[in-house]
């Protein structure tokens, strides 16, 4: 139940996240916006990881210290394909579709699990699918035909699947905040690549983006990410594409109370499906717990 807590507290920082994006690329790039929220953030997890010198100091002492670093340049290199391919995905198709698209990792997570061995419950498919029926409510509008862009989707759903499987297979192994330092600190190498080679990188533009991209650097990139560590030490890698996927929720909330945007009720719905979906999954997690207490 923390793991599942940390990663719902992870969910709602990406939602609201979603609009410091909306405003902070209005004048830079992609790869721009990227750079700065993730140099940012870097910096931000490495305090993080210097308050906790004590306790990584005594777990060394204990021989139960395991170093994170190599395993979040792994990460890191997963996250920016599939930060980048979306971003890319945004320039040939609708921001509803890539959403729902992308948060179809609901369904390849469990898949993509059993082919590794992992058991996956019924309530962890139940739970998905009203999920994700609840996301198309949310995200999709209109015609549904697909085009370049939802196939970039796709493939970055993908990506996301393996980066959940990938933190769930090494999280309770190593130091997690070294694992987030480390990921943060590869997407901020890669991003100021990109930037530099495709983009036109202009300081006063970026000056005049700092707020959104400080509320990104600080809450989605330092916290939220590290919080999708810890959680991931627990919770199932099923369950946590489901709690995480609710990002979109909180997403279309943040547009309703900050940005004005308008929510119809089929989108209303959607969002309750959504949460709904999250609680299927979470009921064979109680359920399980109260028999080992019996």
């Amino acid at each position: 139940m923390r793991g599942s807590l940390c990663l719902l507290l992870a969910s709602f920082l990406w939602g609201t996240t979603f609009v410091a994006q909306l405003v902070g690329m209005d004048n830079i790039g992609p790869f721009t916006y990227g750079m700065g929220r993730y140099i940012i953030g870097f910096f931000v997890v490495l305090l993080i990881w210097a308050a906790f010198s004590k306790q990584r100091k005594k777990a060394k002492e204990n021989q139960v210290y395991y170093p994170g670093w190599k395993i979040g340049l792994g990460a890191g290199c997963i996250m920016f394909v599939a930060s980048g391919v979306q971003q890319i995905a945004l320039l040939y198709t609708t921001a509803g579709k890539t959403a729902f698209i992308t948060c179809l990792y609901i369904i390849f997570v469990p898949l993509l699990a059993m082919l590794i061995g992992k058991k996956i419950r019924l309530e962890n498919w139940l739970g998905a699918v009203v999920a994700v029926t609840g996301l198309y409510c949310l995200s999709v509008k209109g015609d549904f035909s697909l085009n370049f862009g939802d196939v970039l989707a796709f493939i970055c759903s993908v990506f996301w699947a393996i980066h959940i499987l990938f933190i769930d297979k090494y999280a309770g192994m190593a130091d997690n905040i070294e694992i987030s330092a480390a990921q943060l600190g590869m997407c901020a190498i890669l991003n100021t690549i990109f930037a530099f080679a495709i983009e036109t990188v202009a300081w006063e533009s970026i000056a005049g983006a700092a707020i959104p991209i400080l509320y990104a650097a600080v809450m989605s990139s330092g916290i939220a990410f590290t919080l999708q560590i810890v959680g991931q030490k627990t919770a199932e890698p099923a369950t946590a594409a489901v709690i995480m996927s609710l990002e979109s929720v909180f997403g279309a909330l943040g547009g309703w109370l900050i940005l004005n945007e308008q929510m119809s009720g089929v989108e209303i719905m959607g969002c309750v499906l959504m949460l709904v979906g999250m609680l299927i999954t979470q009921a064979g997690v109680i359920m399980k717990k109260r028999r080992i207490q019996a």
